[in-house]
């Protein structure tokens, strides 16, 4: 029965219905999945079927009521992706605001129990897409504590974690950056963040055959090694970084119209803790919390930068963290350079047979597949290297008994990756901490009692990723 004849026969049947000069009642607040205000009865609710904008304000002019329920999202081009905001709103003031997530949840934890651990970062990478490069740091590291040889990774496989992590790093926060500055009317500042955000797309897809989702890092090591005219490809991107990187500050900085919107969303340093915030977030309140300084991984403690803060609590400080961390990773990107062309041949994977994939099993430097020598090996020279190459490609490795926790420093703050292992070829649990998520409970204490157009600042300050969030 549709919803017209249920609500014809509701009202034939003589039942109570609260109806409006429109004909809607709150049956079909229910059919069109509305929700009601927190407190009191719904006694009229309105909708709009196009035409009739006219009736609904008169209607309710009459009773000067203003206290109204939003919908925003799942689908608005504010919400950063399939995030769902619902907000009761006095007017323009928001009362209150419920995250409501879930819409893009696609089971990444859960089967992750049914793959092998090197194939688990398939999946691990989809979670925070825009930043894949951190999830499978994350993932990697923790495995590698199970086995036992962080101690084993390879310089050249550590430098080119850090390389490809602080490259990520840019290109996220010119995500949020871009995106957030679009969203307030600052549209040039987007069509510039992609424009570089190009480019190092460009180089991760040279190195690892893709743009995004890489499953570049690998249990032991990186998948492959930079392919044939990578350092000069390299260098090219740090040439254009260090061009166009100062525009940002050009165009928003002092800019007095992007400053005046921007001053919203505060969050100070004991509300952020009791919230678990992390990241941006956090430093804009002043405090200088990084994990690559307190809790170094990957040869972090080598490298020379500087943990960026801001004074203000508010979007406009994250926004000024985020600029300057933009300048740190690139000064990291170039240590990686000079670290790579002095590494030059060395291994990228542990030596464990074991562990590692079959040597030459990647994409080769002409970029169409494996090697004809080492083909021919394992297809008709050795009946052994046949044998090993399908265990390890199809059953996997072996990982001790036990659990861990590893934590990095993601783009958008702390994210970590809490492993179960049974002492078998897959994970037996396998999950992890998304900083976006822990940062989405913090926007009703950032936007209740602030205006609607507010909430856009703050959740884009924020930064959420919601592949993250919902996995």
């Amino acid at each position: 029965m549709s919803s017209h004849d249920m609500n014809h026969e509701t009202v034939q049947n003589g039942e109570d219905q609260h109806m409006d000069s429109t004909g809607a009642t709150a049956v079909d607040a229910v059919n069109a999945g509305m929700s009601a205000p927190s407190d009191g009865e719904v006694d009229r609710v309105y909708l709009a079927q196009g035409g009739d904008w006219d009736e609904i304000v008169a209607a309710q002019g009459e009773r000067g009521d203003e206290t109204i329920v939003v919908n925003m999202g799942p689908q608005h081009p504010s919400t950063h992706g399939v995030l769902r905001l619902i907000l009761e709103m006095d007017g323009e003031t928001v009362t209150s605001l419920r995250p409501g997530i879930g819409f893009l949840h696609t089971g990444i934890e859960k089967n992750m129990e049914f793959r092998t651990w090197t194939q688990g970062v398939t999946f691990l990478t989809r979670a925070d897409y825009v930043a894949p490069i951190f999830n499978e740091v994350a993932y990697c590291l923790a495995v590698e504590k199970l086995l036992g040889v962080t101690e084993d990774i390879p310089e050249r496989a550590n430098i080119l974690r850090v390389l490809m992590m602080e490259l990520n790093r840019i290109s996220s926060h010119l995500v949020a950056i871009g995106t957030g500055g679009m969203e307030i009317g600052a549209l040039t500042v987007m069509t510039i963040g992609f424009r570089e955000r190009e480019m190092i797309l460009d180089f991760f897809e040279a190195v690892t055959g893709l743009r995004m989702n890489h499953a570049y890092i690998r249990p032991g090591g990186v998948a492959n090694d930079l392919p044939e005219g990578g350092l000069d490809h390299l260098r090219r991107v740090i040439s254009w970084l260090e061009k166009h990187l100062p525009e940002y500050g050009i165009f928003c900085n002092e800019n007095p119209i992007f400053k005046g919107r921007m001053h919203v969303a505060h969050l100070d340093l004991t509300q952020c803790f009791a919230l678990g915030v992390t990241g941006p977030v956090l430093r804009a309140t002043g405090f200088p919390h990084d994990l690559r300084k307190s809790q170094p991984y990957c040869g972090y403690e080598t490298y020379d930068f500087e943990v960026k803060t801001w004074d203000t609590s508010d979007a406009y400080g994250r926004f000024r963290v985020r600029e300057a961390e933009m300048w740190e990773s690139l000064k990291i990107v170039k240590q990686c350079a000079e670290r790579l062309e002095k590494t030059t041949g060395q291994p990228v994977m542990v030596e464990d047979p074991k562990i590692k994939w079959p040597a030459q099993l990647t994409v080769g430097p002409d970029g169409q597949g494996n090697s004809h020598e080492h083909i021919k090996h394992i297809m008709g020279e050795s009946m052994e290297a046949l044998i090993h190459h399908f265990k390890i490609v199809t059953e996997g490795f072996r990982v001790p008994a036990g659990q861990v926790y590893q934590a990095i420093e993601s783009p958008k703050g702390e994210l970590a990756c809490h492993l179960v292992s049974d002492g078998g070829t897959r994970p037996y649990r396998a999950h992890l901490r998304d900083p976006g998520f822990h940062h989405l409970q913090a926007a009703p204490m950032m936007c209740e009692g602030s205006m609607m157009s507010d909430v856009v600042v703050a959740v884009a300050s924020l930064d959420p990723v919601l592949g993250g969030v919902d996995r």
